[in-house]
C-alpha cells in the first residue's frame, strides 16, 4: 500500500462515543464484581482482605510475632498489592479484628478497634497495633506448597496470590457482605464445628441433599448470644434456595421488677435501641415504661435496664411490644452470591457451596501433594549422587583437584545428572568426611517411604477424602467452639395496639376559634372557664376517653384525626393544630367528633344536608386530611351528632329561623362520604340568611334540650311528635322567644 492510501494515525483510537460508554461501563462493572465486592468461595475473602492477610504474613505478624503499628501494614498493603485509598483499607483491618463483627476474627487488635456501640469509633491506624490471629493460619499455612497461583501485583514489581490456600470453608464461617453493580451478596457466619460436620457427611457421601445437610448446620451463628428465631422451615427454604432471611431476637431476664437486655442482635447498637425507646416514651406511647438506665460495661457489653411502672406489668407483652417496634429484633437478609471456581458470580445454594470448596480443597491438596512428592524425588535424586560420591571418596576428591572441568568429569565418570554433580560440587569436604552412608540410606529409606504414602494418596480418591476429612476435623478439634445465636423457635413479634398502651380515662378536649386544640382530664370540665390566648376563645368541646381518636373538620369539609393521649395538657394553652396537619390556606378548623372505630354520627352542612358514617371514615394519616364532607358555597361544617341506634333515634334539626324538624334517622342514607340528602329544607327566598343552627340525635328515651341565650327548653321524645315531618320538609315553628336557638343539646 502506498503511503498516499494509509490512513492517518494521530496517536489515539477513534470509536463511537456509545461503544466507548457500553464498553467503559461494563468494564467498571466486572471489576467491581470480581476484584472488589464479591468473595471468592475458595477462601472466601474479598482482594482487600486478601491483600491484607497476606501482606501481614509477609510481614512475619503471626499470631506468635509482636504486633506492630497497622499504619505499616496498611502502608505495605497499600504500596504493593492494593492501590487504593488508605482509609478503606484500614477500615477492612478493623472489621477483620472485631469479635461483633467478624464471628472468628482474623487479626489481633490492640488498642481502640471500635465498640459494639459504635463500631466505627476506632483509633487511627498510627495509634493501634494489629497482627494475625492463630486462626488465619488455616488460611496461609499451606500457601508457600505450590498450592496457589500467583498474579503480578499492579505495577508487576512482585507477585501476589491470586488466592489463599484455605483449609475450612471460610466463606461460611465469617460470612461477607457487599455490593457490587447489578449484585449484591450478603452471607451470614456459621458455626465452624456445624460446617465442619457437613463437609465430612458430604465426604462420606456425596449424594446427601441440602435437607440433610441441614441436620449439621442448623442455621448461620452470629457473634452475638441474641436468639434465632427464625422457623426451620424458613431456614432449609434459604439454604436450598440460597436466599432469605433470618431473623434474630435481643435476649432478656427479669431482675426483681426490672427488666434487663442482655444481647442484641448482631450489628445493633445499644445506644439507638435505648434512642428508640426513649422516643416512644417521649411520645406517651410507653406508659408501662418508668425508666431507661444503660449500664453496659466490659464485664457486661450489653446490659440495658427497663424499669416497668408497677409490678402488675406483663413483662412479655411489653417486651414484645418493644421487639416489634425496635432493633431489638431484627431481620438479616441473606443472598449467597459468591464467586465460584469457573470465575463467575452465582447464587449458590448450601450444597453448592460446600461441594465446591471440597472440590477446592481436594485440588489444593492435591496440589500440595504433589509440591511435596516433587521435592522428595529431588531429595531422594540428589542423595543417590551423594552416596555414589561418598563410595567413592578419593576418586571424586582427585578428580575435583585435578581436572579443569570437574563437573564434566564427575558427570561422565559416575552417571551423575548435572544437579547431582552441582550438589556434590556444593558440599563442603569437611561435610563430606562426616558423611556415613547409614545416615545417607536412613534419609532415603525415610523419603522412599514418605514417597510411597504421597503416591498411595495422590493415585486413590479415597485415600484423599480421608486425608481432607482427617484435617478438617483436626482443624475442628483446634479452632471450633460452642454455638453462639441459640435457636428458639418463636413467632415474630406484634406491636401492642397504641389504645391498649393507654390507660383508658375520661377526657375532654377543648377546641378554640383560633384552631388551638388540647384535652383535660375528666368530663366536668367547664371549657369556658379555661384560659385562651388574647383574642382567642372557646369554639366547641366534645367528652371522650383518653384510648379514641379525636376528628377535627375544616371549612372545606376535610377530616382530619388524631389520638386523644397525643393531644397536649389542658394547664397551657395546647398547641395549634396546622402544627400537626396541612389544611388548604384559609381553611380554619370549625368543629370536632370523638368515637371508637364502629361508632356512627351524622354529618350535616348548614345548607340542611347529610348523611350517617361510621367513625372510622373520618380518621386517617394524610396530614391533608380527607374529602368527607361536600359543602355547597356559603355552608359551613355543623358539628356531627353521634347516634347510638340507627333505627330508633330520630334526627333533628333546627334552622336560624327558628324551623325545627324531627324525623326518623333511618331516612338518612349511611355514606363513607359526599353531600348526602336534603334533611330540612330552607326556602330558596332565604337561603342567603337562614341557615342550619344545629343538629341532633334523639333515643327513645332521650330528651331534647334547646338553646337560646341563657335560657334552655327541654323537649321529650314524645314532646317532639308536633315537629315531626317527612325529611326534607320545613318543620315546625318554635314557639315566640324560642326562634333564635344557638344550640341543640341531647340527655
Amino acid at each position: 500500500m502506498s503511503d498516499t492510501l494509509r490512513p492517518a494515525f494521530h496517536g489515539f483510537e477513534q470509536i463511537p462515543l456509545r461503544e466507548y460508554a457500553e464498553r467503559a461501563y461494563l468494564d467498571y462493572s466486572m471489576y467491581v464484581v470480581l476484584d472488589r465486592a464479591l468473595p471468592f468461595l475458595g477462601d472466601g475473602l474479598k482482594p482487600v482482605q486478601r491483600r491484607i492477610i497476606y501482606s501481614m504474613s509477609e510481614l512475619g505478624l503471626n499470631a506468635a510475632a509482636k504486633p506492630k503499628k497497622s499504619a505499616r501494614t496498611v502502608g505495605d498493603v497499600i504500596g504493593k498489592y492494593h492501590p487504593h485509598g488508605d482509609s478503606a483499607c484500614y477500615e477492612a483491618l478493623v472489621l477483620m479484628a472485631q469479635p461483633f463483627s467478624y464471628r472468628y476474627p482474623l487479626i489481633d487488635g490492640q488498642g481502640n478497634f471500635g465498640s459494639s456501640d459504635d463500631p466505627k469509633s476506632f483509633a487511627a491506624m498510627r495509634y493501634t497495633e494489629s497482627k494475625l490471629t492463630p486462626i488465619a493460619e488455616v488460611l496461609l499455612g499451606e500457601i508457600g506448597h505450590g498450592t496457589v497461583d500467583w498474579t503480578p501485583n499492579f505495577d508487576g514489581t512482585l507477585e501476589e496470590p491470586t488466592w489463599l490456600p484455605a483449609r475450612l470453608p471460610h466463606l461460611l464461617l465469617n460470612g461477607t457482605t457487599g455490593i457490587a453493580v447489578g449484585m449484591a451478596t450478603d452471607v451470614p457466619p456459621h458455626n465452624l464445628n456445624e460446617i465442619v460436620s457437613a463437609c465430612v457427611r458430604l465426604l462420606d457421601d456425596p449424594d446427601a441433599t441440602v435437607r440433610d445437610l441441614c441436620e449439621h448446620v442448623r442455621g448461620p451463628d452470629y457473634p452475638t448470644t441474641a436468639e434465632i428465631i427464625t422457623p426451620t422451615a424458613d431456614l432449609l427454604s434459604l439454604y436450598e434456595t440460597g436466599h432469605g432471611s433470618v431473623r434474630a431476637r435481643g435476649t432478656y431476664v427479669r431482675e426483681q421488677a426490672n427488666i434487663v437486655v442482655t444481647a442484641l442482635p448482631y450489628q445493633v447498637s445499644p445506644s439507638k435501641v435505648i434512642e428508640q425507646i426513649a422516643q416512644q416514651m417521649r411520645a406517651k406511647k410507653l406508659p408501662w415504661l418508668e425508666d431507661i438506665r444503660d449500664e453496659s460495661d466490659h464485664a457486661n457489653p450489653t446490659r440495658i435496664v427497663l424499669i416497668p411502672r408497677s409490678n402488675r406489668v406483663d413483662a412479655e407483652q411489653l417486651m414484645g411490644h418493644l421487639f416489634a417496634t425496635t432493633d431489638l429484633e431484627k431481620s438479616y437478609r441473606v443472598n449467597m452470591n459468591v464467586i465460584g471456581l469457573d470465575g463467575r458470580p452465582q447464587v449458590k445454594n448450601l450444597k453448592m457451596l460446600l461441594s465446591e470448596w471440597l472440590a477446592f480443597r481436594a485440588d489444593t491438596v492435591t496440589r500440595r501433594l504433589k509440591h511435596r512428592l516433587e521435592k522428595v524425588d529431588r531429595r531422594l535424586h540428589l542423595l543417590a549422587g551423594l552416596l555414589v560420591a561418598f563410595l567413592n571418596l578419593d576418586e571424586v576428591i582427585r578428580i575435583i583437584r585435578t581436572e579443569d572441568e570437574p563437573k564434566d568429569v564427575l558427570m561422565a565418570r559416575f552417571a551423575l545428572s548435572e544437579d547431582q554433580a552441582d550438589y556434590i560440587l556444593d558440599t563442603k569436604l569437611k561435610q563430606l568426611a562426616r558423611l556415613e552412608e547409614m545416615k545417607i540410606r536412613g534419609e532415603q529409606a525415610e523419603l522412599e517411604k514418605e514417597r510411597e504414602k504421597l503416591s498411595g494418596i495422590l493415585d486413590s480418591k479415597a485415600k484423599l477424602r480421608k486425608l481432607i476429612k482427617d484435617e478438617l476435623l483436626a482443624d475442628a478439634k483446634k479452632f471450633g467452639d460452642a454455638r453462639m445465636s441459640p435457636l428458639v423457635a418463636r413467632e415474630a413479634a406484634q406491636a401492642i395496639d397504641e389504645t391498649e398502651l393507654v390507660a383508658s380515662e375520661p377526657m375532654t378536649i377543648v377546641l378554640s376559634e383560633k384552631g388551638w386544640i388540647r384535652a383535660a382530664k375528666g368530663h366536668d370540665v367547664d371549657a369556658a372557664a379555661l384560659s385562651y390566648r388574647d383574642g382567642d376563645g372557646l369554639l366547641c368541646a366534645v367528652r371522650g376517653r383518653s384510648t379514641l381518636q379525636v376528628a377535627f373538620f375544616d371549612a372545606t369539609g376535610r377530616s382530619y384525626s388524631a389520638l386523644t393521649h397525643t393531644l397536649p395538657s389542658a394547664r397551657g394553652n395546647g398547641e395549634p393544630l396546622t402544627g400537626r396537619f396541612s389544611p388548604p390556606a384559609g381553611a380554619g378548623f370549625q368543629t370536632m367528633a370523638t368515637g371508637g372505630n364502629d361508632d356512627r354520627f351524622v354529618l350535616a352542612s348548614s345548607h340542611g344536608y347529610g348523611f350517617v358514617t361510621k367513625f372510622e371514615n373520618l380518621t386517617g394519616r394524610n396530614k391533608a386530611g380527607k374529602a368527607m364532607l361536600s359543602l355547597s358555597e356559603g355552608a359551613t361544617v355543623l358539628t356531627p351528632a353521634f347516634t347510638a341506634n340507627v333505627d330508633a333515634d330520630r334526627i333533628v334539626a333546627v334552622t336560624s329561623a327558628g324551623h325545627l324538624l324531627a324525623f326518623p334517622l333511618s331516612e338518612l342514607p349511611e355514606l363513607d362520604k359526599g353531600k348526602g340528602n336534603k334533611i330540612i329544607e330552607i326556602p330558596k327566598a332565604k337561603r342567603g340568611t337562614e341557615k342550619v343552627v344545629s343538629i341532633a340525635v334523639v333515643p327513645p328515651g332521650g330528651t331534647l334540650t334547646v338553646k337560646s341565650g341563657a335560657r334552655t327548653m327541654s323537649l321529650s321524645f314524645k314532646e317532639l311528635d308536633p315537629y315531626i315531618g317527612p325529611r326534607g320538609s320545613r318543620g315546625g315553628l318554635l314557639p315566640r322567644g324560642w326562634q333564635k336557638v344557638e344550640a341543640l343539646g341531647v340527655e
